[in-house]
């Protein structure tokens, strides 16, 4: 059944008066999109599934509507538990339909606490920049709820490689078939040859992602229409019910959903600073290898969406234009996504409180960087929450010599996985030692890399004021540490001058400057 019924149509139309409801309503509204009916009653919203076999999702029984009204509340409940209250029958007639009741039920909705639209992250967009903090609260929040849902059983078919592959070759032949993309044949025959070699290289990783648990039953839909600001906290809604192979996936498909869509109304800037943050809490840096392969996926995937819309017989010549438009911005980022960047590695050199982090996190987001820190990395390597204090002094516990050298095994080793996978890469860590250092310039050299030591100065006194005064964060260095690491400085070694850079933080900073040289290097 491809059509929405009359019978349908006239029971919305009879929910639509604010005597039909149990409670107060105030702007009774209606939202419809292609799959459902949403009921707008100021409080509440009440959303309605259309009578539709679609193929991809199928609510062609009133039995099959219960049950995806009673999955969509059991999946959104993850992540937005005060907000997806229950499943509610309607009984009655068409002609006086009643919520609840004890009748012949007619149709089931799901009842959820209604917040402003205008707290959805796309309208923020729309009316101005999105707080930076805004990504480090999601990507603190999606990346816990990743660490907590349903591993995929090895035995059921979510996320080997074939199912992988199915809705990326899918997408092409589908859009390969519409009016809107006669002109655009060669860049989709491009990509489509692009996704399918880079999918055979990956095939030994994805069958190897789903081993190590990293298919899981996502959110599914996770980008900037269905997250929202409310109450000074972070909400992401609408799930993907109605069909588990849209949310039975790689977790970095996941996150890909929401980097893409950032990457395309230009804020690259929040996309890098979301995915690094991200990672800082799960520690998932060997997933991005992945990466450029479920952004081009998903990129495609709203091409191909404009696509439809464009190709749509009657369609108003404004929108036709709009959707034409929207089509070429998607495959040209599908494109960009697809590129092999060039690597670079970059590590940052200083005292505690000399400004590393605070430098790294602002050239992450302007270089497409991703950043590794040690205090972060050393703290799991130990199995301690990033931003717990460890409680151990300079040289002791998880400061001793033989847990630093070990840290910074992982900071290479991580290092190299990075750039193995195409990306800029800046560690933040003090880098002291040249025995620390080294390695990082023979991986530089080995991979034949622009190779870059940012080292950050300033006088003893400024620094002792910084570390007495600065907010809690991961580190736990302290003026006991500070003094401690002033007795290790020593100048880098001869051969390291002409690789290094060095960064007065007592004095106001350009960042272009910086910047210029960084990409000169390239």
């Amino acid at each position: 059944m491809g059509t929405v019924g009359e019978t349908s149509s006239q029971l919305i139309r009879r929910l639509m008066q604010p005597e039909a409801f149990d409670h107060s309503v105030e702007n009774l509204r209606l939202v419809e999109t292609h799959i459902s009916w949403v009921l707008l009653t100021g409080n509440y919203a009440y959303k309605i599934k259309k009578p539709l076999d679609l193929g991809f999702l199928d609510f062609s029984t009133l039995e099959k509507r219960r049950f995806y009204c009673e999955e969509e509340i059991r999946l959104n409940r993850r992540l937005a538990a005060d907000y997806y209250l229950e499943t509610v029958p309607i009984t009655g007639s068409t002609e006086q339909p009643r919520w609840g009741g004890s009748g012949k039920v007619m149709e089931y909705a799901v009842k959820m606490r209604q917040f402003p639209q205008d707290a959805q992250l796309d309208r923020i967009l729309d009316r101005g920049p999105l707080p930076p903090r805004y990504m480090d609260a999601f990507a603190n929040l999606i990346a816990d709820f990743h660490g907590q849902i349903a591993v995929a059983d090895v035995s059921s078919n979510y996320g080997d490689p074939e199912q992988v592959y199915h809705p990326v070759a899918e997408n092409f032949t589908q859009l390969e078939k519409l009016p809107a993309t006669k002109l655009l044949m060669p860049q989709l025959k491009a990509l489509r040859r692009w996704s399918r070699e880079r999918f055979c290289r990956l095939e030994p990783l994805f069958k190897q992602r789903k081993e190590q648990g990293f298919v899981r039953e996502c959110h599914g839909d996770m980008h900037l229409r269905n997250m929202a600001w409310v109450n000074h906290r972070p909400l992401v809604f609408d799930c993907i019910e109605f069909n588990p192979d849209l949310r039975w996936i790689d977790v970095v498909s996941e996150i890909a959903f929401l980097v893409m869509d950032l990457l395309q109304r230009r804020e690259p800037e929040l996309a890098w600073r979301f995915l690094n943050a991200y990672l800082e809490v799960g520690g998932d840096y060997a997933g991005m290898r992945l990466l450029p392969f479920y952004l081009t996926y998903r990129a495609m995937v709203r091409a191909k969406v404009a696509a439809i819309r464009a190709s749509q017989p009657g369609i108003p010549a404004e929108d036709q234009a709009q959707a034409e438009q929207e089509l070429v911005e998607y495959l040209q980022l599908a494109q960009q996504c697809s590129r092999d960047p060039r690597p670079m590695l970059l590590i940052t050199r200083g005292l505690s409180a000399s400004g590393k982090s605070t430098l790294a996190s602002q050239l992450l987001e302007k270089l497409g960087a991703i950043r590794i820190r040690s205090d972060v990395e050393r703290k799991r390597l130990f199995g301690m929450d990033a931003n717990n204090r460890a409680g151990f002094s300079f040289g002791k516990g998880i400061y001793n010599s033989a847990a630093s050298e070990k840290t910074y095994a992982r900071l290479l080793q991580l290092a190299d996985m990075l750039l193995e996978a195409g990306f800029p890469v800046i560690v933040d860590a003090a880098f002291l030692k040249a025995e620390q250092r080294r390695p990082f310039q023979i991986l530089a050299e080995t991979r034949q890399l622009p190779y870059m030591i940012l080292e950050l100065q300033a006088s003893k006194d400024t620094l002792r004021q910084r570390i007495q005064h600065r907010t809690k964060g991961v580190s736990d260095a302290d003026l006991s540490i500070l003094e401690q690491q002033f007795q290790l400085w020593e100048q880098l070694e001869p051969e390291e001058q002409d690789s290094a850079v060095y960064i007065d933080t007592e004095k106001e900073r350009q960042l272009e400057p910086l910047l210029r040289q960084i990409r000169a290097m390239a």
